[in-house]
């Protein structure tokens, strides 16, 4: 009897004989058609398997892609509609996380300033005061050196001044998810942890049978909108209004002006930023960005500069209360103005307006993002609620 293998190997060579074939594929309506495929005898003479009926990475070389899933796979990469992809969204690299930063947070009233001293002594007396950073609301420093004491934390910034800070603890958390081939339905991310409504709407009951976490990524299988909210169906009986999830609407149609395939989404309403290649979507995170009255300002921009690390600060109220002060903001990605997509150490939550115009992403995200963009990749800011102010004249220049 001949092994599993061999008679594999015998269709294969039948099928490379034959130099095309005609195999029904299910759609998704439930028909069935013929799909003439080319067969590229020189794939099937490294590899002993045929692939099952799927899409696959164009890299792997386990299987070969023929037949069904060679169809299956072009059409997922190309991001068109016809084959159904399977959900499978990769999570991003725990490394992309790491960065060769200490923080550490002034734990003062928004009132304070912070004294910068010469020396360790100094700043643990008290005395002998160099100058300081202003009054506000986040301020983080970056530094080099750090004396533990019974009485606090000291750090030495990177400009040589000592100061009473707290070290803090770096966020490895990343909320974004990479893509092979765009996915035939939309996803999206729990945005408070709950458990799901068994229809789409909030006299029919909760399912207490499931639970989802905050941040967990899900499947969109159906949406529906009432008066009050969006719905989105992620299973059966499993349904979680927009109070409770966040949505990336996949669109592989390039904004206006784009003709490479590049382009990175900025969905407003939704917190969501996408990146899309060969009009394929390749990433996807939630994100913060900017809040009334500070806006991320709607429109098609590029991306001009790129820095690994920026110091940033600034103040938009006129009693200057909201000023902030930031080392070495990761992975910062220039697009409008002060407005940039980049790393934001400071932040612990993600999915709602907290910025002051630039979109910040956690670490990791802002790293893998950092990675794939290019200077003058198009990024695409909107806001499908209208929600967001459209006029230029209402925005400054912004900031983080």
């Amino acid at each position: 009897m001949r092994s599993l293998s061999k008679i594999i190997t015998t269709i294969l060579s039948a099928i490379v004989a034959c130099n095309a074939v005609s195999i029904p594929v299910f759609s998704q309506n439930g028909q069935t058609d013929p799909i003439p495929v080319e067969v590229n005898q020189t794939d099937s003479a490294s590899a002993e398997f045929l692939c099952r009926p799927d899409n696959y990475s164009m890299n792997q070389d386990y299987c070969v892609s023929l037949g069904p899933s060679e169809k299956l796979t072009k059409l997922a990469a190309e991001g068109k509609s016809g084959a159904k992809v399977p959900f499978n969204p990769q999570k991003i690299d725990p490394s992309l996380s790491t960065v060769p930063y200490n923080y550490a947070k002034l734990n003062l009233e928004n009132t304070e300033s912070a004294p910068l001293y010469n020396t360790v002594e100094d700043a643990i007396a008290g005395i002998n005061a160099i100058g300081e950073i202003p009054a506000g609301g986040i301020r983080y420093v970056s530094y080099i050196n750090r004396v533990d004491t019974a009485d606090g934390h000291y750090v030495q910034a990177k400009n040589g001044s000592w100061l009473r800070a707290s070290p803090a603890a770096l966020p490895t958390a990343t909320l974004g998810r990479t893509f092979t081939a765009t996915p035939s339905n939309n996803f999206g991310w729990v945005f408070e942890g709950c458990n799901p409504y068994l229809e789409p709407n909030y006299n029919s009951g909760v399912n207490t049978s499931v639970w989802f976490d905050r941040e967990q990524v899900l499947e969109v299988l159906e949406t529906t909108q009432d008066k009050n909210t969006a719905w989105f169906k992620v299973g059966e009986n499993q349904w979680l209004d927009r109070n409770h999830f966040r949505c990336a609407y996949i669109n592989t149609t390039p904004p206006e002006g784009v003709t490479n395939g590049r382009w990175i989404e900025v969905d407003l309403h939704e917190q969501v930023v996408m990146a899309y290649e060969n009009n394929s979507l390749v990433f996807a995170a939630m994100v913060a960005t900017g809040m009334k009255p500070f806006y991320t300002k709607p429109g098609i921009f590029q991306i001009y500069e790129k820095k690994e690390a920026e110091n940033m600060t600034g103040a938009f109220e006129a009693d200057k209360s909201d000023y902030y002060s930031l080392d070495d903001v990761p992975f910062t990605m220039y697009f409008d103005e002060a407005r940039a997509l980049h790393g934001a150490y400071w932040r612990a939550w993600y999915g709602y307006e907290q910025s002051h115009g630039c979109v910040n992403m956690t670490i990791g995200d802002a790293h893998w993002l950092y990675n794939w963009a290019q200077i003058g990749d198009t990024v695409y800011v909107h806001d499908p609620s209208g929600e967001t102010p459209t006029d230029p004249s209402y925005y400054g220049a912004g900031g983080a």
